[in-house]
């Protein structure tokens, strides 16, 4: 009887450390794949940990193969070690699957493409069923999967060629343009088409002035649909690098459609680890530069590149600057005011009372002045406001880095895994990037630098950031797409050229400028210097066209020869009544000039000129003569301009320091 018993339980107690020994290989096996995976990141600790699993899964191996039944009291330890080691591989494994797994999310392998087929707000069309002897607008670019690649999509699925025309366009404003005019009845458009082109004049109300009669989705992978996802992929972190952060309009939880939105807030920054140096540059909106997806490159406010996707602004911008950027980051609105909350607020010095629609853009938030802490919200308010601010866009901008300087201050202060995984959840979430996993996770390393160098140090600030400033000037330009006179900043040639050089430098791709000459006074606080402010003693401006429109003949033909263009008059004597360029167009993109001259003035004239006295006339004539001759002046006491912009002039220098300063107050203008 005795022995029928020992017989079931011998394997009833053998079974359990069986069990148990499958469970804590399994375990072992997961926290060792996941630690696997932390490439780069305490080699040498990963190694021994790896190894030490191993071992303890070999002497269990060992232990249970050997029990012996008769001495199982001297096992009576081995299956409470067995469930410890199996809650601490389980942990180790959880805890490191949940963290690299938010970190791959920073890099969102998909990404939702949408185009709208919209039409008027007062057109009849209501659905696909009334689209019928319509022409619609379509882009000619088949690489543009919200402009021609979706719209195609639904053309075929509708059989729309059938029965409507397709007009191709090179670009969506245009097409938008053409909409307004009822040139074409509809056009297919990128799904944030609203937030695009509601910033620009005569289209605010775009989102009631038109209606979407269809709309496809498309979920692709980046990799697949855009060359600046993977240009970086091979690249470490440990060697300096560019990163461009852009601030997305969205009010998404999760950022995970193609959005670059209107571009309103774009920083390039050079980072180099080895020096843990850094440079800052925000872009501002209304950059007058070269888009690099249009025909011809056409210049234009650089905002308007974001339409047409992360490589069209990327591209654009490194062209512009010369430097390669090798990462971007986008952030929504949603996110900053999480990652804002996620620190317990930010510290700034708010100059001025100022409110903002709220993340949810259903209600409004104030913020007063003075040094404060600031919480998501009111963190919104300061960096999106730039309406009430004297020096708008470009007091925007500053009020962007001071955030992001903020934000990295109180990030260096986390103690507890709690914040720190509100933090990581929250970017994960509201940040898109290129960086592949594998480099975020290198960034461990630098972090690691900063802080041993933080302790060895008595400087608040490790990490040296220096802040760049794009210099220009504010002109009003006639905008062939747009068909408007449009507010443009159009960036100083000698900023521009010391802003790449300081990028070079930090980036160590040209040899860095050692001041070997330094003054100051003791009785003058020190300020330190923002490349790229100037001053500067020339400005680049373009020679723009002036209004012709009630000229003489012989007025008009002065003003031409003064301005260097060839004029051909259409008509005999009278007054200028129309040109076919109009005015605030660029001289240097003019071809056949024509004015058409009128031999009798219409009663409206008759009647205006009557009113006007022979001597008003005359001193109306010498006031346009004293004005061609002040461009002749600075035609030719204008400073040398840099080759690559051949069509740019300089404004007449000033060898004043105190009196030079191309920045315009940009506060209230079209755009």
């Amino acid at each position: 009887m005795v022995n029928k018993k020992s017989e079931v339980k011998k394997p009833r107690f053998r079974i359990i450390y069986y069990i148990l020994f499958i469970f804590s290989v399994l375990t072992s096996g997961f926290a060792i794949y996941e630690i696997s995976l932390l490439d780069s990141i305490e080699n040498f600790l990963r190694y021994i940990a790896i190894a030490v699993m191993i071992i303890i899964d070999l002497i269990l191996f060992f232990k249970v193969k050997r029990l012996n039944v008769a001495k199982k009291k001297k096992h009576i330890v081995l299956p409470f070690f067995m469930l410890f080691y199996i809650v601490i591989c389980g942990i180790v494994g959880c805890l490191i699957y949940y963290i690299y797994g938010e970190v791959s999310n920073l890099n969102k392998v998909y990404v939702t493409y949408t185009s709208n087929l919209i039409v008027p707000s007062s057109s009849s069309v209501n659905n696909v069923k009334d689209i019928v002897d319509l022409r619609i607008g379509i882009l000619e670019d088949e690489n543009s999967i919200e402009g021609y690649k979706i719209p195609m999509d639904i053309v075929k699925e509708n059989k729309l060629e059938d029965e409507n025309e397709l007009v191709n366009y090179s670009d969506y404003t245009s097409m938008i343009v053409d909409l307004y005019s009822n040139d074409i009845d509809a056009c297919f458009v990128s799904g944030g088409y609203v937030s695009i082109f509601s910033s620009i004049a005569g289209y605010e109300n775009i989102q009631t002035d038109t209606k979407i009669i269809l709309t496809k989705s498309e979920k692709l992978k980046k990799a697949e649909t855009s060359e600046s996802e993977i240009s970086s992929a091979g690249k470490s972190v440990t060697e300096p690098f560019t990163i461009l952060l852009m601030g997305i309009d969205s009010t998404d939880e999760v950022l995970e459609r193609n959005a670059v939105a209107n571009g309103d807030t774009l920083i390039l920054v050079t980072f180099n680890p080895k020096t843990l140096n850094a440079t800052m540059l925000s872009i501002p909106r209304d950059s007058y530069v070269p888009i690099a997806c249009w025909a011809n490159k056409d210049e234009n406010k650089i905002t308007h590149a974001a339409a047409y996707g992360n490589d069209c602004m990327i591209n654009t911008i490194e062209n512009y600057f010369d430097v390669n950027i090798d990462y971007y980051a986008k952030i929504n609105f949603k996110g900053l005011v999480k990652l804002v909350d996620a620190v317990s607020g930010i510290e700034v010095n708010v100059e001025q009372a100022l409110c903002t629609d709220n993340s949810d853009r259903t209600g409004v938030v104030c913020i007063e002045p003075g040094l404060q802490t600031l919480n998501g919200e009111q963190a919104l308010v300061y960096a999106r406001n730039r309406k009430q601010l004297v020096n708008g866009d470009f007091g925007r901008n500053y009020h962007q880095q001071i955030i992001i300087m903020a934000l990295m201050n109180k990030v260096k202060e986390i103690k507890d895994a709690g914040t720190f995984m509100n933090i990581l959840n929250t970017v994960s979430n509201s940040v898109d990037t290129n960086f592949t996993t594998k480099q975020i996770l290198s960034f461990y390393n630098i972090a690691k630098d900063i802080v041993k160098r933080s302790l060895s140090s008595e400087e608040s600030e490790i990490i040296n950031i220096e802040r760049l400033y794009l210099q220009g000037t504010s002109q009003m330009i006639y905008d062939e797409r747009t068909r408007l006179v449009l507010y443009n900043y159009v960036p100083n040639t000698y900023s521009r050229k010391d802003i790449i050089q300081a990028m070079k430098e930090n980036l160590e791709l040209t040899q860095h400028t050692v001041i070997k000459n330094f003054s100051f006074s003791i009785n003058t606080p020190y300020e330190k210097e923002v490349i790229g402010y100037g001053p500067y003693k020339s400005s680049g401006v373009y020679s723009l066209l002036p209004d012709f429109t009630g000229d003489s003949k012989s007025a008009a033909s002065a003003t031409c020869i003064k301005l260097g263009i060839k004029c051909n008059f259409v008509g005999t004597g009278g007054y200028v009544v129309r040109q076919n360029y109009p005015a605030s167009s660029r001289i240097d993109k003019i071809k056949n000039f024509t004015l058409t001259l009128s031999q009798n003035k219409t009663e409206e004239e008759k009647e205006e000129s009557s009113t006007i006295i022979d001597e008003e006339e005359e001193e109306k004539e010498e006031e346009k003569e004293e004005d061609i001759d002040q461009e002749i002046t600075e035609e030719e006491n204008k400073d040398d301009i840099e080759p690559s912009s051949p069509s740019i002039e300089p404004n007449t220098p000033n060898n004043d320091n105190n009196s030079t300063n191309d920045t315009t107050n940009t506060n209230n203008k079209t755009e």
